[in-house]
C-alpha cells in the first residue's frame, strides 16, 4: 500500500463517517431552528396557533421512529442514514421558498422525517461500530463535533443577517445545500462498512431492557422541560434578548467542545451507575434552582450547568450497549427514540397549562422526574454483560 492509499484509508473509517454525518445534521437542523421563529413571523405571518401546530407536526416523525426497523428490511443502515440526511438537507434547503402556512408544514415534516430517522440510525450505527470500551469517549467526541459545527452555523447566521442583510431563502439554501453536498460526498466516496452483527428486522422488546426504556422515557420528559420552559423563563422572567439567548447557546457549545469528550472518557472509567447518579442529583438541584431563582445571572448559570449534564446522557446509551444482544441494537434504537418522544407529545401542552397557574411547579415536576431517574438508576447492574448472559 502506498503512502497516499494509507492516508486515504485513514480517512475512510466508520468514525469519520459518523463525524461528517453529525456535521451534516448540525448544519441543517441547527440552522433551521435558529432562523425558524423569525422566519415564521416575518415571512409567513405566523401566530401562536400556527407555530404550535408546526411544532406538533415536527414531533410526529420522532414518535414514529420505531418504523425505521421496517425500512431496514429493504435498505442497509448506512444507506438509510444517508437517505435520511438527504431528506433533512433538502427539507431545510427549500424552506425559504415556501413562506406560507401549509408550505412550512410540508417542508417541516420532510425535514423532520430525515432528522428523526437519521438520529435513530445514527445511534444504532454508533453502538454497533464502537467497541464497549471506546464507545463513551467516542460518543463524547461526536457531541464535541456537533458543538463545533453549531458554533459555525450560529456565527454564519449572525454575520449573514447583521452585516449582509441576507434573505431567509438564501440562508436556508446555503446551509441546506452545503449539508446536501457533504451527504453526496459521503455516498460517493465513503466505503460501505460491513455489519459486525446482522440486525433483527422486527421490533424487539425484552424485559431485561425495561430499565433502559424507563430511563429513556424520563430523559425525554426532562429534556422537554429544559427545551420548552427553561429558555422561555429566561426571556419571560429575566427579559433576555435574542442576542442574550444566542450568547448562552454559544457558551454552551464552547463548553461542550472541551468537556464532552472528557465526560465520555470519565464515564468509561467510573461506570454508568455512578455517572448517572451524579447527573440526576445535579439535575434535581438545577430544576429546584429554576423554580426558586430570582437573579438573571444565577438563572443563566443554571441553564449552562443543565446543558453540560446533557453530555452525561451518553451513559444511558452505553449502558444499553453493554446489556443488549448485539442483534437488537437497530430495533431498539427506533423503539427508544419513540419512547423518548412520548414526552414530546405530552409535556409541552400539559405543562404549558401548569405554567399559567404557577411556573415554579413545572420545574419542581422536573426535579421530581430527576429524582425518579436517580432511584431507577440504582438498579443499573455494575456487571451488565454478565447479567445479559445469564438472562438471554
Amino acid at each position: 500500500m502506498t503512502d497516499q492509499q494509507f492516508a486515504a484509508n485513514k480517512w475512510k473509517t466508520p468514525f469519520v463517517f459518523l463525524v461528517l454525518s453529525s456535521v451534516v445534521m448540525t448544519l441543517s437542523f441547527s440552522g433551521w431552528m435558529a432562523m425558524l421563529n423569525n422566519f415564521t413571523i416575518e415571512a409567513a405571518n405566523f401566530s401562536g396557533s400556527e407555530i404550535g401546530m408546526l411544532q406538533s407536526l415536527r414531533e410526529i416523525p420522532g414518535f414514529l421512529a420505531f418504523t425505521a426497523i421496517f425500512l431496514l428490511l429493504v435498505i442497509k443502515e448506512q444507506n438509510f442514514a444517508l437517505v435520511s440526511l438527504c431528506l433533512l438537507s433538502i427539507g431545510v434547503a427549500i424552506t425559504g421558498f415556501f413562506p406560507t402556512e401549509y408550505g412550512l408544514y410540508a417542508t417541516t415534516v420532510l425535514m423532520s422525517i430525515g432528522f428523526h430517522y437519521f438520529e435513530t440510525v445514527n445511534q444504532s450505527l454508533s453502538l454497533q461500530w464502537f467497541t464497549k470500551e471506546e464507545a463513551p469517549q467516542k460518543l463524547g467526541k461526536l457531541i464535541s463535533v456537533k458543538s463545533m459545527a453549531a458554533l459555525v452555523v450560529y456565527g454564519f447566521i449572525w454575520l449573514a443577517f447583521s452585516y449582509f442583510n441576507m434573505e431567509f431563502v438564501n440562508a436556508y439554501m446555503i446551509l441546506g445545500g452545503l449539508a446536501l453536498a457533504i451527504t453526496l460526498w459521503l455516498w460517493l466516496f465513503m466505503p460501505k462498512f460491513p455489519e459486525k452483527v446482522v440486525q433483527h428486522k422486527k421490533i424487539i422488546l425484552r424485559k431485561r431492557y425495561s430499565l433502559y426504556y424507563l430511563l429513556t422515557f424520563l430523559s425525554g420528559a426532562r429534556r422537554q422541560i429544559f427545551v420548552v420552559f427553561a429558555g422561555f423563563m429566561m426571556v419571560e422572567k429575566f427579559g433576555y434578548s435574542v442576542a442574550d439567548i444566542s450568547m448562552l447557546y454559544m457558551l454552551n457549545h464552547l463548553l461542550n467542545i472541551y468537556l464532552a469528550p472528557k465526560i465520555g472518557a470519565w464515564i468509561g472509567v467510573v461506570g454508568e451507575r455512578k455517572a448517572l447518579t451524579l447527573e440526576y442529583i445535579g439535575l434535581i438541584l438545577v430544576f429546584s434552582g429554576y423554580a426558586l431563582v430570582e437573579n438573571a445571572y444565577i438563572g443563566a448559570s443554571l441553564y449552562i450547568i443543565d446543558h453540560i449534564f446533557f453530555a452525561m446522557a451518553i451513559a444511558v446509551k452505553t449502558y444499553f450497549q453493554k446489556i443488549a444482544d448485539p442483534k437488537d441494537i437497530a430495533s431498539n434504537a427506533g423503539v427508544s427514540f419513540s419512547i423518548n418522544h412520548i414526552a414530546a407529545v405530552i409535556i409541552p401542552a400539559t405543562f404549558g397549562l401548569v405554567w399559567l397557574y404557577n411556573p415554579s411547579l413545572v420545574f419542581f415536576a422536573g426535579a421530581g422526574l430527576a429524582a425518579c431517574s436517580l432511584i431507577a438508576s440504582q438498579w443499573i447492574n455494575t456487571q451488565p454483560e454478565q447479567k445479559a448472559t445469564s438472562v438471554a
